[in-house]
């Protein structure tokens, strides 16, 4: 029997290649994985295609000829990257353009990596988190809420996979960084919020665990996380893998947006709401029922072990 052919738009992406590889390593032969991307000469594509991946150029803000990049595949795992362009309603047209394409080419099960609608908990007219674009609070987070009903409008059978905060951050954006004393500070404004955090590679673990369920979770939403923690508990975490204290001082979260970096605002506007809102968010991310779902999925702390290293270390 022929293997069922995944294709995983954003292939060379956090998530994507998180699929690509978790179904390069543990497809076995039910599965094959066609990585589509911009780009197929890009040294991420390359190596996609040295793992053995059928690397397939493919560019969802042009929608011509994008439904043939789904032919004869069985599945499809779909995600936008909002932090590109920053624009949900460009967003928005890509996911238009990826439902159209994968109604076409008549895929049977479609995974779209999405968030929630953060307006539920904080309308637009609270004061207490800045509206941003006009009618937005976390626009990466609303803008792919509101596309949820594409799929559904036109009939696509998905599985709403709701992500939430990488630990890749903690290498990059938010990584501990030295004070005048030579310390490492970790600076968030999460109080002692928990925050939900997973691997990117993890999504791509659980998502290869959907396709093999089928259509058992067509039609579901799938909130996920890899482990459950405060600002002090990362900082301990963090402390153990690098072998020397790393201290937690949180900020406010007008302090965070006023740091000034491109999306401060935005970002600073998700972490007050993994803070305001900690039980609405963690709750339906339930560890244990990950775990059940796929075992592999590792805790912040078994994450670390495997080789964090600070972002501007030697």
């Amino acid at each position: 029997m022929a293997s069922k052919t995944i294709a995983v738009v954003g292939a060379t992406g956090a998530q994507g290649s998180g699929v690509v590889r978790a179904i390069l390593a543990g497809g076995g032969d039910e599965f094959s994985v066609r990585a589509l991307t911009r780009d197929v000469t890009s040294p991420k594509a390359r190596e996609l295609a040295d793992l053995g991946a059928e690397v397939v150029a493919a560019d969802y803000s042009t929608p011509e000829g994008l439904a043939e990049a789904f032919d004869g595949a069985h599945g499809a795992f779909l995600v936008t990257d909002f932090w590109t362009h920053m624009d949900p309603e460009r967003e928005q047209q890509y996911v238009r353009n990826l439902v159209a394409a994968v109604g076409k080419a008549g895929v049977a099960h479609v995974v779209w990596s999405t968030l929630e609608d953060t307006r539920e908990l904080i309308p637009v007219d609270d004061p207490r988190m800045p509206t941003l674009l006009g009618k937005y609070k976390v626009p990466h987070f609303d803008a792919k809420a509101e596309a949820d009903v594409f799929f559904r409008e036109a009939g696509v059978p998905t599985t709403f996979l709701r992500t939430t905060f990488y630990y890749e951050n903690l290498a990059g954006p938010l990584a501990p960084t030295r004070d005048a004393d030579g310390r490492l500070i970790l600076t968030l404004p999460m109080g002692d919020s928990p925050i939900a955090a997973i691997a990117a590679d993890d999504i791509g673990r659980i998502t290869l665990s959907i396709f093999r369920r089928g259509e058992e979770f067509v039609g579901r939403t799938v909130s996920v996380a890899g482990d459950i923690v405060t600002g002090t508990q990362i900082a301990a975490a963090l402390s153990d893998a690098l072998g020397e204290p790393v201290e937690y001082r949180p900020v406010t979260h007008d302090q965070f947006r006023a740091f000034g970096f491109p999306g401060a605002d935005e970002f600073g506007n998700m972490l007050q709401y993994y803070t305001e809102f900690a039980d609405e968010f963690t709750t339906p991310r339930d560890l244990a029922k990950v775990r059940e779902l796929t075992p592999e999925v590792r805790s912040l702390s078994e994450w670390l072990a495997a080789g964090y290293q600070l972002p501007n270390a030697a």
